[in-house]
């Protein structure tokens, strides 16, 4: 129980409070440089925001949230931690519920 409990905040760190690139496309077809808090939140302009949302739960748009969750050795560090956060969190649920 405690390594889900741990797996949970580490993938709620990387998701909306690691430091990152903001990632969201700007009106020159360019990906926005800004610092961002998290994988999924934009940057301290609010359409990057909702733009990074939207990225996420629409699928057309995954290829776009692809792109940015790579855009640096940063962004790949986190995305990789993100990643497996979630396997270990996953990994800890099926623990539990084998057992």
């Amino acid at each position: 129980m405690l390594i889900l409990i741990f797996a949970a905040g580490a993938l709620g760190y990387f998701l909306v409070q690691a430091p990152v690139w903001c990632g969201a496309m700007t009106r020159e077809g360019q990906m926005c440089r800004n610092n961002s808090t998290g994988l999924l939140l934009g940057c301290h302009l609010r359409e990057h925001k909702w733009q990074k949302l939207r990225m996420t739960f629409v699928p057309r748009k995954w290829r776009d949230l692809n792109r940015g969750l790579w855009a640096s050795p940063r962004e790949g560090v986190n995305t990789v931690s993100g990643l497996a956060s979630a396997v270990v969190a996953l990994a800890a649920v099926v623990g539990l519920l084998l057992h």
